[in-house]
């Protein structure tokens, strides 16, 4: 197949234990699933319906370092634990929702915080500040058959050494298997897709200089620096 253009370069994790990489499709994150974030952020944690948005496949990176956006002063992390998904397809009941994830790895859902408060206050889309480039790195993903489906746990993320954000898997409102099978609902998944699962309370800004480390009890973690342009 001709092209007018080149086609733009398959975005894609390592998997540990193997030379091959998991190719990335789309890329879903989940809104507030922790009780004590939807309270930092001003929000009612009822177990309400969950909400999704979306960042391009091309914003996940496997990489030791941050970069400080443009466009922002208040650049915020997030450190979720990522669900990758080995089948895909659409209506999937919880109770078979597991058989469909390959793996799991710890992101960082990376936020231009100002520029999604003054979203909220235009009731615009949060696009912007949500789907910038490089905006979610991303650990190499470790297979379910190795690891199992991690449903206790700790997640904590560190900035300079001090704890910043901290809490457990088990917390979450929504677990992995409601959320596929609720997305699946919505899309039809596929093999590729990434789902980003929500983040615990304790977000707050990054600084270029910082050194920051995140993990999740069982999964690979991260140590990133963040760096200026």
């Amino acid at each position: 197949m001709d092209y007018i253009v080149n086609p733009p370069k398959q975005a894609a994790l390592p998997v540990e234990g193997s030379k091959a990489y998991f190719p990335i499709h789309r890329v879903y994150c989940v809104g507030r699933n922790y009780a004590d974030h939807a309270i930092e952020m001003g929000d009612d944690p009822q177990r309400e319906a969950p909400f999704f948005f979306c960042k391009p496949a091309d914003a996940v990176i496997f990489s030791d370092e941050i970069i400080y956006p443009s466009g922002t002063s208040n650049l915020h992390h997030e450190v979720e634990m990522v669900v990758a998904l080995g089948k895909g397809g659409c209506d999937i009941a919880v109770s078979n929702a597991l058989e469909h994830v390959f793996g799991y790895a710890v992101g960082l859902d990376l936020t231009r915080r100002d520029l999604q408060n003054e979203a909220k206050s235009k009731n615009r889309p949060w696009d912007v500040s949500k789907g910038f480039d490089l905006s979610a790195p991303c650990s190499a993903i470790i297979p379910a058959s190795l690891v199992g489906h991690p449903k206790k746990g700790e997640i904590w993320l560190t900035v300079n050494e001090e704890e910043r954000q901290s809490g457990r898997i088990e917390q979450m409102i929504w677990s992995v298997a409601e959320i596929i099978s609720t997305l699946s609902g919505l899309f039809e998944l596929q093999a590729g897709d990434l789902i980003f699962t929500g983040t615990p309370s304790g977000v707050g800004p990054l600084n270029v200089g910082d050194e920051v480390k995140v993990a999740v009890d069982g999964l690979t973690g991260m140590s990133l620096t963040v760096n200026d342009k």
